[in-house]
């Protein structure tokens, strides 16, 4: 009878462990908890599926260039009408600038027939109410999990269509994003409708006027108690511009200095380029609470090369120097031209003079400005001016160590018939001669 306390003990503690197992493995969390995102592959524009919420099923693609900054920041760059995630990469250069300053790309691209952002539901006008916001947000959270971004410089720009989603964006979280460039838009809320429709005639035709107080009424009601900060804006607009009327420019500048708390009165004007006439709200740096840049003469396509080292400033990307590339080695270029009155040809020979072989490539180069690509062959061009990107043919796309491929391609020119440079492999910088 005296060893019966410690076997009752012993039969109780042995009972305890067993119920404590059997919780643990009936625990609705244990076998279920969310793995973290993995980084996609460097220097490739790569399509992310199952990343969050996403109630209008837009496409998520994401540009990581081959050497990311520690708690890199994250720019979310939107596509026009009738574009896309991938046409938003190939026409513009902030892939290239990501390169050199490190920070992640976001491309978001619509599925619906229209191939335009939700700016007119009153879903999308406010937090977390669904349809496209919802879908961005998942991939900013996304990108956040698997580079440990930097959740204070998340920042979004686009042009037309993708510009009046950054004005959504801007409107509905203006506690994920530090600041927006809109290229050709109109402010948060122009566009309403309640019908179904996506189009908003009177807002496009630039005849909806409200004082600066009512259009930063609408950008306070998407997020109703939001007290916090709220982010920058930089806007850009052609004075001939037929898509979205001129007037939506100084409307959009009424929203956000409202919005902002600063006065209409810019602090700064200047000229930085010909035809064109900035203003600066609130500030008179480069990183202004608004800045507004008016293109005299130009319609509604104004986005053009050299746009975006500018908004990339605007943002304060490349305020900390550009992050150290690759050194030349893994491939060397040599290119000529020959050229007539207005025309050229271009002929450009790749080399792998690394040790392994290169399966699938992407030169990428800089085209002198003036020149624009009307043909090519061996490899496809995209787009056809500024910033290319040649990707190789079917047949051409493998380089052994020492192999060599020669492409080439037909342009214009207005009289610089220069060959391109800057060239990079697959993000790598490569040697020329």
């Amino acid at each position: 009878m005296s060893n019966s306390p410690g076997r009752a003990l012993r039969s109780s503690l042995v009972a305890l462990i067993l119920l404590l197992a059997a919780a643990l493995l009936a625990a609705p969390g244990a076998s279920a908890r969310p793995q973290a995102a993995a980084p996609v592959p460097p220097a490739t524009l790569t399509e992310v599926t199952g990343f969050g919420a996403n109630p209008s099923n837009l496409q998520m693609y994401v540009y990581a260039p081959a050497t990311v900054t520690a708690h890199p920041p994250v720019l979310v760059a939107v596509h026009w009408c009738g574009g896309s995630g991938p046409a938003m990469y190939s026409g513009t250069e902030y892939a290239q600038l990501a390169d050199r300053y490190g920070f992640v790309v976001v491309y978001p691209s619509v599925t619906r027939s229209s191939k335009c952002f939700d700016v007119s539901s009153p879903q999308a006008l406010r937090r977390g109410g669904g349809s496209d916001p919802v879908g961005v947000k998942s991939m900013i959270d996304w990108v956040s999990a698997a580079y440990a971004a930097d959740t204070g410089r998340v920042f979004a720009t686009g042009i037309s269509s993708g510009a009046m989603m950054t004005n959504v964006l801007l409107g509905d979280y203006p506690d994920v994003f530090a600041a927006g460039s809109a290229f050709s838009g109109v402010p948060f809320g122009c566009f309403a409708t309640t019908d179904g429709s996506e189009w908003n005639s009177a807002c496009s035709g630039g005849t909806v006027i409200r004082t600066a107080r009512e259009w930063g009424d609408l950008v306070r009601a998407a997020y109703p108690g939001y007290t916090g900060p709220r982010p920058r804006m930089q806007l850009w607009h052609g004075t001939e511009d037929d898509v979205l009327r001129y007037p939506n420019f100084g409307e959009e500048i009424k929203q956000w200095t409202d919005v902002r708390g600063v006065g209409q009165t810019p602090a700064a004007t200047d000229t930085p380029a010909s035809g064109w006439t900035r203003t600066r709200y609130g500030g008179t740096g480069d990183q202004a609470p608004v800045e507004a840049v008016s293109l005299q003469g130009v319609g509604h396509n104004l986005y053009a090369w050299g746009m975006a080292a500018r908004v990339i400033t605007f943002f304060g990307l490349d305020t900390s120097g550009p992050v150290p590339q690759p050194e030349p080695g893994g491939c060397r270029v040599s290119a000529t031209t020959n050229a007539w009155n207005t025309g050229l040809t271009g002929s450009i020979t790749l080399t792998n003079t690394g040790t392994t072989t290169v399966d699938g490539w992407r030169l990428a180069f800089a085209l002198p400005s003036g020149q624009t690509i009307t043909n090519g062959w061996g490899a496809t061009y995209a787009p056809s001016a500024g910033a290319v990107t040649a990707t190789n043919a079917s047949y051409n796309g493998s380089l052994a160590p020492g192999a060599s491929v020669t492409i080439g391609y037909q342009a214009t020119h207005t009289g610089n018939s220069a060959a391109p440079g800057a060239f990079t492999l697959n993000g790598a910088t490569c040697g020329t001669g």
